[in-house]
């Protein structure tokens, strides 16, 4: 049976390594529990060690993996506010479940950045089987990642992302955004007043503010193919 703090701390390690597929730091959890100092987290986190919920992982920071949930967790209340959207994940080449044996060819229209800007989304280079269980209603295609700057987001370079075509997006979704219909780029938009904020989802990489009339977007993520090499 874990204290309530021990729970608490469990439940936000993990919703931030599904959210981000990084564990936060010490500070972050510090504020999380609203503890005064760490030496409180270090104690909750060997805790949580020997009874088999957590398990460090050696020579990495910040590296903490959920070993198991405790049963009370399934009935846990959902965070207050809206989820950070995170794209489903599909391994290039995987065996599907039998439901989901169907798939649909989708376009490879080129790279688009996930970092510095590059070129805008280019025509029909390739095709990839996409499952359905992924794709909705609507006309879909798929973009080459390039960068990292999505990287807190579980977006990698050379990672492949399943765009659904609309020019509509809420604040807080993924897109692909044009910017002064040159550049094409992957960031989380956010509405600030009248202006448009195009959001990284890496501290190295500034969030850029355009006026609503700079910015159109393509399309919204729905979904990330990844090969392993």
């Amino acid at each position: 049976m874990l204290t309530r703090k021990q729970h608490e701390l469990l439940m936000f390690i993990h919703e931030r390594i599904k959210e981000s597929g990084v564990s936060p730091s010490f500070d972050e959890m510090k504020e999380a529990l609203d503890l005064a100092s760490k030496s409180g987290i270090h104690r909750l986190i060997t805790a949580l060690e020997e009874r088999g919920f957590l398990r460090r992982l050696p020579h990495r920071a910040r590296a903490l993996e959920v070993v198991k949930l405790p049963q009370q967790a399934t009935a846990a209340a959902p965070p207050k506010g809206r989820a950070p959207f995170k794209p489903q994940l599909v391994e290039a080449g995987q065996a599907m479940p039998a439901a989901a044996n169907d798939t649909r060819e989708l376009p490879i229209l080129g790279r688009i950045a996930a970092g510095t800007p590059i070129e805008a989304i280019q025509q029909e280079r390739d095709r990839i089987p996409v499952p359905e269980t992924i794709l909705g209603a609507g006309e879909h295609f798929v973009l080459e990642i390039s960068g990292d700057s999505m990287i807190n987001a579980g977006i990698l370079d050379g990672d492949f992302v399943v765009i659904r075509r609309t020019d509509s997006a809420s604040s807080g979704d993924i897109v692909v955004a044009l910017v002064d219909g040159e550049e094409a780029t992957l960031k989380r938009l956010r509405k600030k007043g009248a202006s448009i904020a195009l959001e990284a989802a890496n501290p190295a990489y500034e969030t850029r503010i355009f006026g609503p009339d700079r910015v159109s977007v393509q399309g919204k993520l729905v979904g990330l193919i990844r090969r392993y090499h």
